[in-house]
């Protein structure tokens, strides 16, 4: 416990991150494909569609807001939240790609400025400086995607170059090995078509809202134009996870398994459950591009735009759901456990316990309670709550004191047979501070009243005393 602990009551600090990334992540693959949409259709209006040239200026413009004001804005609230919820995770990042943050950062002030030039300089230039503008921002957007996605894919599999200098202040040495690792290729071609995606998803946003009674050669063929980015993404993803879970480690792999072969019982039903929802959604944006975009362009109105953008968001979030709950029991893959103990610490904190220097309880906590609550703060509100998501109080039911004390056994241990090893963390710490652990733990379910207790007083015994003269 080297840093302050972030309660967040009720949904626990982990779904801010996961709450603000959803959104964040429609918009920040939108501003990748987005850009080469926009810069593409300029090019083949300039061609063959000159009418298609002020609905593009407007969806610049629409493009620039969301992704200049909401993208950055959310973006920069992701780094408060990874900084607040995991200190040490978000250090080991900053630590080992400063020089790639540093780069990305580059990249993306180009980004901003060349997607403001861009809209401000509509038939302020010639039209081939602008197309060049546009592929200026598009190129610097995608090398942003680049960089990202090689810190990102590290987090699950950070590969076995990095993993074997990890601690040993050597770790910068391997830094193209761990960006380039197992499943960043993979990662990026997943990501790549759904940026190609979400470009379409948007822009027929733009388009739905062209008369078509009006304009009905133009609403035609800007619909079905943009209808056709969904397309790459609904045909070759299918390959692009296909090949993601090849490069995935066994031990990951097996959480998804273990999902499908338990749906009916619910341990660890939840990932195929989502999985399911990301092929439905899928699915369901497909029929609906399909059948309204496709067939019936001037029939496409803002309803059906706003219903795609809906399901693409369902499915954005239950795959980035899916891509988290990949990495449990971790945070760095085979390198820090999701409750921020590094795995090379686990047996030095075992035998010189957990709290014993940590800054932010006095003494390692007064009594055994709350060196209990301090256990359960550091090591088990990374992923639950005491009383909503992933409640504590809900998951210990009606266990008494020694049957916590089995469970904590069993995470303390960690024995590869353990029906908890596959996705929950490393419980480290002494004995006595396990045992405070289950103390603290049994107090969120007291037991019910004995007999004797339970029985109500007399109206003689509840009387008050009489007072004395």
């Amino acid at each position: 416990m080297n840093y302050p602990f972030w309660n967040v009551p009720h949904i626990g600090s982990a779904w801010v991150i996961g709450i603000i990334a959803i959104f964040h992540m429609m918009i920040a693959l939108f501003a990748v494909g987005g850009g080469l949409y926009l810069v593409m259709a300029e090019s083949k209006a300039l061609r063959d569609h000159r009418e298609w040239l002020p609905v593009i200026r407007d969806h610049s413009k629409f493009f620039l807001i969301l992704t200049a004001v909401f993208g950055t804005v959310s973006g920069v609230g992701i780094w408060f939240a990874i900084g607040l919820a995991n200190p040490e995770g978000t250090s080991t990042l900053i630590h080992n790609f400063v020089f790639g943050w540093a780069i990305e950062w580059v990249f993306f002030i180009i980004e901003l400025s060349t997607a403001a030039v861009y809209y401000y300089s509509w038939n302020r230039i010639s039209d081939s400086l602008h197309v060049k503008v546009g592929w200026l921002y598009a190129i610097s957007s995608f090398l942003t995607l680049v960089i990202i996605n090689g810190i990102l894919a590290f987090m699950l599999t950070p590969g076995d170059p990095w993993l074997a200098v990890a601690g040993t202040g050597q770790e910068a040495s391997r830094f193209w090995q761990a960006f380039f690792n197992p499943t960043y290729f993979p990662n990026l071609a997943i990501r790549c078509l759904i940026c190609a995606s979400l470009a379409g998803v948007w822009a027929l946003v733009t388009c739905s809202r062209i008369d078509g009674q009006q304009k009905p050669e133009l609403k035609t063929s800007l619909v079905r134009w943009s209808a056709k980015w969904l397309l790459p993404t609904f045909i070759l993803l299918p390959a692009a996870l296909l090949w993601y879970l090849w490069k995935v480690p066994e031990s990951q792999r097996a959480l998804l398994q273990l999902g499908v072969s338990t749906i009916g019982t619910g341990a660890f039903t939840i990932v195929t459950r989502v999985m399911l929802i990301v092929m439905l959604t899928s699915v369901t944006i497909v029929a609906v591009t399909y059948f309204f975009a496709l067939r019936e362009p001037l029939e496409f109105n803002p309803g059906h735009a706003s219903a795609v953008v809906f399901l693409a968001l369902i499915a954005t979030a239950s795959g980035e759901y899916v891509r988290e709950t990949l990495r449990k029991p971790y945070v760095i893959g085979q390198h820090m456990y999701s409750n921020s103990v590094r795995v090379k610490d686990v047996d030095r904190l075992n035998a010189e316990g957990y709290l014993t220097r940590s800054l932010w309880t006095r003494n390692g906590g007064a009594t055994q309670l709350e060196k209990g609550e301090a256990m359960f703060r550091g090591q088990c509100m990374a992923c639950h709550t005491v009383y909503g998501y992933r409640s504590m109080k809900r998951l210990i039911g009606e266990r008494d004191r020694k049957a916590i004390e089995s469970v904590l056994a069993m995470l303390h241990d960690y024995k590869p047979d353990s029906p908890y090893h596959a996705y929950m963390p490393h419980l480290a710490g002494t004995r006595e501070e396990i045992d405070s652990l289950a103390a603290y733990l049994a107090t969120l379910n007291p037991p019910p009243p004995t007999d004797e207790k339970a029985k109500p007083k007399t109206a003689a015994a509840s009387a008050p005393a009489p007072k004395r003269l």
